[in-house]
């Protein structure tokens, strides 16, 4: 993916709309994790210090477009008012609505983060409350080199994921360049990812230091992985990584799975699992996987033993009583929420021998002291294989490594979920392609 980056072009003078993801964790009008803030400044800092007008957007959460006068159902809320008897669904899409109008703007504004921006970059940033409106326009136009505005949430306008030509036109006319840097929705071709440079509306469109680090460590990996290439994947469900799990044997030496997917693999191999993690569905596809690693010559690990408890705790970090069995030996009246010893031992001596490792999803309830033990183990191993190049796919793995202190250790940590799962599965992501390539 050889793609401009902002080192690739003027903006001196010029005004840049920045795709950001500034989708942080809020309480009580507070941010709580500034990880998100700080990865984007680099490209911030470097274009206000080119002299550029730099015009910065994001989303936050997922609003019902509350700023519009009609109020549209999400796609879970249209599936399920449609799976009503006809004569319900009026009322029910009407009580939809009422919660949705009853959603406060307040608690997805991106107010907070201007307020920290401007904290960080010398008090020259401003806050536009709106995106496509007046007070936009205004302070748009009243922009001066090396000064900054952010615009409010783009997700208070059904154009930004609706791809709406007019609002991508509107976003168009802040700019002489766009610059995306939000890495964790380049997966999505929404108006502000991808649409308002596949409209044609913007000729000049890079991508940001962000995304520039994400396409020459984590992609390059996978494109071009320096052998032995062990991949670890985790996780609740085989359904969320199918096509993850099919490519990465194309390109891995390894393919180590655990976490609670790791037990319809289980299953398909005819061991009792107990009341474990199960996707029957692809019990077929777990097997057909299975026959296609031995077939290429891979080597597919799954876990040889577990750590159970009598039932999932509740809260998730409330003390429980556990024990490890092998993993022929799970009771029917148990469940499986991490792995045991001789599995920790089995990953890690695969992971120690390797030139490249990614890892997407935890071993276990990571979130609970007692059931972490397997995804430190990982963590761990990966921090001690000191000739490789140690990649976390993002989501939970990248929660878990950063809460149990192994971040400074990892080469590169994706800071998107779902996009790095798409490159994993070999997908090409409409908010990179869209952008200029080098040649």
């Amino acid at each position: 993916m050889n793609k401009k980056s902002v080192t690739d072009v003027d903006v001196k003078g010029k005004r840049v709309l920045v795709r950001c993801d500034f989708n942080v964790p809020m309480k009580d009008g507070k941010i709580t994790d500034e990880n998100r803030i700080m990865g984007a400044l680099p490209t911030i800092k470097y274009l206000m210090e080119q002299g550029a007008k730099v015009v910065l957007c994001s989303h936050m959460g997922k609003p019902h477009n509350i700023f519009d006068e009609k109020v549209k159902l999400n796609k879970k809320e249209k599936k399920a008012v449609e799976a009503l008897p006809e004569g319900e669904r009026a009322a029910a899409t009407e009580e939809y609505i009422a919660k949705a109008k009853k959603n406060d703007p307040v608690k997805l504004t991106l107010k907070p983060v201007a307020d920290r921006l401007n904290q960080l970059l010398g008090n020259k940033v401003t806050f536009a409350a709106d995106v496509v409106g007046p007070d936009a326009e205004a302070k748009v136009a009243a922009l001066k080199a090396g000064e900054c505005v952010l615009l409010e949430n783009l997700r208070f306008y059904a154009g930004e994921e609706g791809k709406d030509l007019e609002f991508c036109k509107k976003l168009a006319s802040y700019c002489d360049v766009y610059v995306n840097d939000a890495f964790g929705t380049a997966h999505r071709s929404h108006a502000s990812t991808a649409a308002i440079v596949e409209y044609g509306l913007v000729k000049t469109a890079v991508c940001g230091f962000l995304i520039q680090k994400e396409l020459e460590v984590m992609a390059d990996s996978l494109d071009h992985p320096v052998h032995p290439f062990v991949a670890v994947l985790g996780g609740a469900k085989v359904a969320d990584k199918l096509n993850v799990i099919s490519n990465l044997l194309n390109k891995c030496d390894t393919l180590i799975i655990g976490g609670g997917m790791a037990y319809t693999f289980i299953k398909a191999q005819g061991y009792e699992i107990g009341k474990s993690l199960v996707d029957d569905e692809k019990i077929g596809y777990c097997k057909e996987m299975m026959e296609k690693a031995k077939a290429m010559g891979k080597k597919l690990l799954l876990p040889v033993d577990a750590v159970i408890a009598s039932d999932f705790p509740n809260p998730i970090d409330a003390p429980i009583e556990v024990k490890t069995v092998d993993i022929d030996k799970i009771p029917a009246d148990m469940e499986a929420l991490d792995i045991g010893e001789a599995t920790m031992k089995l990953f890690a001596d695969a992971i120690k021998g390797a030139k490249t490792v990614v890892w997407n999803g935890p071993m276990g309830v990571f979130e609970n002291p007692i059931l972490a033990k397997g995804t430190i183990a990982v963590a761990q191993a990966m921090a001690d294989a000191k000739d490789a190049t140690t990649i976390i796919g993002g989501g939970d793995s990248a929660a878990a490594v950063q809460q149990l202190g192994f971040a400074d250790k990892m080469t590169h940590i994706s800071t998107g979920g779902g996009a790095s799962l798409e490159l994993m599965e070999g997908k090409v992501l409409p908010g990179i392609a869209c952008l200029n390539d080098k040649d």
